[in-house]
């Protein structure tokens, strides 16, 4: 367990600029990146028992990240 978020700046912090126009510029990006915070959050506050949940819970929601996560590095790297 990490009482870091995983923000997705710095987990692709060489696409910066990339991510920064797409945002911009792709609808469907912006999506991604807004449903990748909202999740990110929900486990950081899970993690730090601010907004405690149980263990299947947070397995799914970090699934999700993931999945999240992927679609996002696919649509920064075929840019």
């Amino acid at each position: 367990m990490s009482n870091t978020p995983h923000e997705i700046h710095d987990e692709f912090p060489e696409y910066a600029d990339k991510m920064h126009a797409l945002k911009l510029s792709d609808e469907r990006f912006a999506k991604l990146l807004e449903d990748y915070r909202d999740v990110n959050r929900a486990i950081h506050r899970s993690e730090t028992e601010v907004e405690p949940v149980g263990d299947v819970e947070m397995e799914t929601m970090r699934k999700q990240r993931m999945v999240l996560k992927d679609e996002i590095y696919g649509m920064l790297t075929k840019a």
